[in-house]
Parts: C-alpha cells; sequence; structure tokens
C-alpha cells in the first residue's frame, strides 16, 4: 500500500509542478488553486510513505516520478520539444526509479494502518 500511495503522490506532483508553471507566478486562480491542492496532497502522501519506505528511496522515486511525468506531459503537449537525448534520459529516470523499487530495503514492512 505505501508504494501505491507513493505513485500517487509522485503523480500529484508532475500536475502540481505542471500547474505551478500554468500559474504564471500565481496570478492565474484555477492553475494556482490546482497548484495549491495537488502540492499539499502529494506532500502528506509522500509523508505517509516515509513511514514504511526509507526516506531516501521514497524522495528519489518521489521526485523521479514527478520529473518524468512532467517532462512527458511537457512534451506531448508541445511545450517542450521532443528529442531522442530527452527521450533515453527520460528511459533512464524510470528505469531507475524501478530498480529502487526492485532492491531490498533489508528492513520489515510494517503492516499498514
Amino acid at each position: 500500500m505505501a508504494w501505491l500511495v507513493l505513485i500517487a503522490s509522485g503523480l500529484l506532483e508532475a500536475v502540481w509542478a505542471t500547474a505551478l508553471g500554468l500559474s504564471e507566478g500565481f496570478t492565474q486562480p484555477i492553475p494556482t488553486l490546482v497548484f495549491a491542492i495537488t502540492a499539499v496532497l502529494s506532500l502528506v502522501g509522500l509523508g505517509w510513505a516515509v513511514k514504511r519506505i526509507p526516506i531516501g528511496t521514497a524522495y528519489a522515486v518521489w521526485t523521479g516520478i514527478g520529473a518524468a511525468l512532467t517532462v512527458v506531459w511537457a512534451m506531448a503537449t508541445g511545450v517542450e520539444p521532443v528529442s531522442l537525448w530527452k527521450v533515453v534520459f527520460l528511459a533512464g529516470i524510470i528505469l531507475a526509479v524501478v530498480g529502487l523499487k526492485l532492491v531490498p530495503d533489508g528492513r520489515p514492512e510494517p503492516a499498514d494502518d
């Protein structure tokens, strides 16, 4: 369950990062509201997940998911140009995140609350 919450929090990080860009310095009300809500939810989820996943791993996964999805969204919507090297390095981020999930942390996972 902790990993699902962490992944959802990473997805929300991509949403708030995108909304932050669209808020134009917090002058646009809807993107600013989306930013505020999703930033809080993302951080709450990260905070909950780190009670069950080591902070270094959780933070790396959270930022990796958020960063990769933010760039993918920007490229998909035409805000940022697509290039072979961006795709290669995004694949590297994704592989690293998956690798962190696959590496055992050496401690038993506590029961979910």
